[in-house]
């Protein structure tokens, strides 16, 4: 029983200033921006799916009213359309099909009609044409002055449930626009990323005779078994390098964190409570973060690795889970209501460990397995909510949420 609820609660920044604190920017004050179409290449759906997938990333920046309206116009022409005579800023790109099919991208911004930036791209396969899209977001975001955004170029890997104890791991861009089964077949669950590359992954297998953690190379397609153990095995963070992980495994009943040495494949036990802790997450190089019930509820702890010693680091809300820590940021889940026959409310929250300030990220539903960016200016997290089952992103400088739902299936778990 108590493996059954470690699961459940399993599954379930460095900023100038407090990231705690909220930060709105009116959206009057924001420069204005238009998107033109001066695509020579491609049918008229592709052209306008590319469209909206640009004016989304450009909108996910935060740093544009954005205009949605789809307008073309010859890539030579030496002025904007007449409509957008009055944006701050228009962006105009030309689609064009190159040699073995490839995908290019002309691009180039104007303001008061002179050109103040211009960039191509190139994709060999069209059908993945949202990465480019999201490497011209990040490029005009760089223009723009704004701090790195590398989290918009990088992949999600989720799993995602498609019947009672089956499910599949994805590979996906945050909006979930590109979608790749990288395992199917059998009940496979918490993937994390094995490096910064993005070349590899961890996921748990409850397929074998034990909980087992598996890791893929996805270069080569290579699978190799890791560890098993009774009752529970998860790996819930690797750190900076790949070389070390954490693991919550259960070999005698009872779900601890262990710190595992990927050179010679060793572990270490570092909490050893008779109830449940879960869910560890490296916290700089000396500590780690974790869920425990040693409260009688579940709540966020830390390990001093050098010392031993366990702080309590969160004091509001009674039932918390599912943490991410950045620099001295944590953002966790917590329960906001306690209904006994209706759904409840789990949202996120946002703390920082040099002062008292909480800060609540979400408002309605069931928001959990929040992860940040690897610059810790953005959250992904699961959002479930009138039978949907969304990806969300929030840019907590901007105080602004986005959702992209799945069509089919719901997400179990994720990783960034």
């Amino acid at each position: 029983m108590k493996i059954f609820i470690s699961l459940l609660i399993a599954v379930s920044i460095m900023f100038a200033s407090d990231a705690t604190i909220e930060v709105v920017k009116k959206a009057d004050s924001l420069p204005s921006l238009a998107v033109e179409d001066s695509s020579i290449s491609y049918d008229q759906t592709f052209k306008e799916r590319f469209f909206k997938s640009i004016v989304a990333d450009l909108n996910v920046l935060s740093i544009f009213n954005v205009d949605r309206n789809y307008r073309t116009v010859s890539y030579d022409a030496s002025n904007v359309v007449v409509e957008n005579k009055d944006m701050n800023y228009v962006l105009r790109y030309k689609l064009s099909e190159g040699e073995n099919r490839a995908l290019n991208v002309e691009l180039k911004i104007f303001t008061q009609n002179n050109v103040v930036f211009n960039k191509i791209y190139k994709l060999n396969n069209p059908e993945i044409y949202m990465f480019a899209s999201h490497e011209i977001a990040y490029d005009v975001n760089s223009f723009m002055g704004e701090a790195p955004i590398e989290w918009i170029k990088r992949k999600v890997i989720f799993s995602r449930m498609i019947s009672p104890q089956k499910s599949e791991l994805v590979i996906s861009d945050y909006t979930l626009a590109y979608q790749h089964v990288a395992v199917k077949g059998g009940f496979n669950i918490f993937p994390k990323w094995a490096n910064k590359e993005q070349s590899a992954f961890y996921y748990s297998s409850l397929d074998e005779k034990k909980p087992t953690l598996k890791y893929v190379n996805i270069r080569t397609g290579s699978v190799k078994v890791i560890a098993s153990s009774d009752g529970m095995m998860v790996c819930s963070d690797v750190n900076e390098d790949g070389s070390k992980l954490l693991l919550t495994m259960a070999p005698k009943g009872q779900p601890d964190i262990y710190l595992y040495d990927v050179k010679t494949k060793n572990s270490k036990v570092l909490t050893t409570y008779g109830g449940i802790d879960v869910s560890g997450q490296f916290m700089g190089k000396d500590k780690v973060v974790f869920v425990s019930d040693r409260l009688g509820y579940p709540n966020i702890f830390s390990y001093n690795m050098n010392s031993g010693s366990i702080e309590q680091m969160i004091y509001y809300g009674k039932s918390n889970a599912a943490c991410s820590v950045f620099g001295g940021y944590i953002v966790y889940k917590a329960r906001e209501s306690s209904s006994s026959f209706g759904d409840n409310t789990f949202n996120l929250h946002l703390i920082s460990t040099e002062t008292d300030f909480i800060r609540r990220l979400t408002a309605v539903g069931v928001n959990e397995f929040p992860k940040f960016s690897i610059e810790g200016d953005a959250i992904i997290f699961i959002k479930n909510y009138k039978g949907q089952s969304s990806i969300g992103l929030i840019r907590i400088n901007h105080n602004k949420n986005y959702l992209f739902p799945l069509k089919d299936g719901k997400v179990q778990s994720l990783d960034w």
